[in-house]
């Protein structure tokens, strides 16, 4: 499955199919919850979230490649992820794109 943020694929000619998408919630745990917030006083990298949110994409890409093999695609086009907070220290991501055939 071939997946790109462009909307072509240099020297192919692309069939629509429809939209695909994948979301998952991730949250931390509450010690690592509690340990992020001790690094919010002191600043930079909080490690572990930075792992949940690569982690939600990498399962968000994962459903929506999974919805696009169902319906026969050769590739996902104009992907694009989004997040948003559910509460604190859960965060949504959803990953969505084109589902396209090769002609």
């Amino acid at each position: 499955m071939i997946l790109v943020t462009t909307d072509y694929i240099t020297g192919k000619e692309l069939e629509t199919i429809a939209m695909v998408k994948g979301s998952t919630v991730q949250c931390k745990n509450v010690g690592k919850d509690i340990m992020s917030s001790f690094k919010n006083l002191v600043g930079g990298e909080m490690r572990s979230y930075t792992e949940m949110m690569d982690e939600a994409r990498a399962i968000a890409t994962s459903r929506m490649v999974e919805e696009a093999t169902h319906l026969g695609a050769d590739a996902v086009v104009a992907i694009r992820y989004s997040s948003s907070a559910i509460m604190q220290g859960a965060s949504e991501i959803m990953a969505y794109g084109t589902a396209v055939k090769f002609k």
